[in-house]
């Protein structure tokens, strides 16, 4: 089911959303990183259901207890497991569903590919998946953070209210991490109208990675915006990716897009970023910027026309605990998977030159 992402740094995620429990087995991470239950509960709680009324009431702790890997506050070099039980499941509410294709969900994919399927909450196609997802990327941050690279993700936009300014104070004192305090009021009025006619909203989450250094990425198939793209691209509701000026690069011209050189404090570096902080496939030591679309959540209480199993045309409302958007919560999820994909590009990146491997082994050239 192509739950295992990475190549060194390597993760698999498992558990579904009215299963005991979700997590995520984490291999590659190297030995010594400080690493402890409240570096990851610190991830965990800013995806963590019922936190406003713009999320599902469902109640969870979302409590991760780390299983093995780490011994006396520090990582062993062997498998990280973590596991967060589910302890708030409902599945009489989806008994419904069972009978019938949910718009906008995976119901019907999963029937004509598995011819079965777990009905309750969308098991591994919830957006509950996505724990096992940001316990690993508390981790990966971690190994960044020990090497100075950090990475911040926050509302940029909901619906068609983008934020115009960039406050990475205001993230946090609002419902919607929106950096615009008053882009988060006019997103709040407009998430309040839908919400009574019992429909959602989508949105754009934006990541900004700073401090990598130029040449992390491979030059064809692996290319640093590539595996950037499907890493964010495989989180649920995402239908869209742009790095830099993204889509609108198709709008300039070559003289407008490019990014010139120049020399700042005596080292090379770039006079704009239209780039996104990657050319060729590599990070060019600028900061990297992208983007990720979210659709709207469609478990949505209006009526709606669907196809049941009898291949009968009929009229649903969704019931259950759902989220009137996704974005809020899930900008931690998109935060976690640039940093999997940046952790995981650094470790590989340690092989690139020979000059690299004879500097750690002590070899001096001949």
């Amino acid at each position: 089911m192509g739950s295992i992402y990475g190549k060194i740094f390597r993760i698999s995620t498992w558990g579904e959303s009215h299963g005991k429990g979700v997590g995520v087995v984490i291999d590659g991470c190297p030995a010594g990183l400080s690493l402890n239950e409240d570096d990851i509960q610190a991830f965990l709680d800013l995806r963590r259901p019922g936190q406003s009324k713009y999320s599902t009431p469902r109640s969870e702790g979302d409590k991760a207890e780390i299983l093995s890997g780490v011994f006396e506050g520090r990582t062993t070099g062997t498998p990280i497991s973590i596991e967060v039980r589910n302890t708030s499941q409902r599945s009489g509410d989806y008994s419904e569903i069972a009978s019938y294709y949910r718009p906008g969900h995976a119901d019907y994919t999963f029937d004509e590919k598995y011819g079965f399927r777990d009905y309750r909450g969308g098991g591994r196609s919830s957006g509950r998946e996505t724990i096992g997802r940001v316990a690993a990327g508390a981790v990966a941050s971690k190994l960044l953070e020990s090497v100075g690279i950090t990475v911040c993700a926050y509302t940029r936009a909901i619906g068609g209210i983008e934020a115009a300014e960039t406050d990475r104070n205001e993230i946090m004192n609002n419902r919607l991490y929106m950096p615009d305090r008053a882009a988060a009021q006019r997103a709040e009025e407009y998430l309040d109208a839908l919400m009574k006619e019992g429909n959602s909203a989508g949105g754009i989450v934006e990541c900004v990675a700073e401090g990598l250094p130029a040449g992390l990425g491979e030059t064809v198939f692996d290319k640093l915006d590539a595996e950037l793209a499907k890493a964010v691209m495989s989180i649920g509701a995402v239908k869209g990716v742009e790095i830099g000026e993204g889509m609108n690069a198709a709008r300039l011209t070559g003289s407008e897009n490019n990014d010139q050189f120049i020399i700042r404090d005596g080292s090379i570096a770039k006079a704009s970023n239209h780039s996104g902080g990657v050319l060729g496939g590599m990070s060019d030591g600028s900061q990297l910027v992208l983007r990720a679309a979210f659709k709207p959540t469609p478990s949505i209480s209006a009526m709606q026309r669907t196809v049941n199993k009898n291949g009968e045309e009929i009229d649903i409302s969704v019931k259950g605990r759902h989220d009137p958007i996704i974005v809020p919560r899930a900008v931690v999820v998109v935060r976690s998977m640039t940093a999997l994909v940046l952790a995981d590009m650094l470790l590989m990146n340690m092989s690139a030159r020979l000059d690299g491997i004879q500097r750690f082994y002590g070899i001096n050239e001949k």
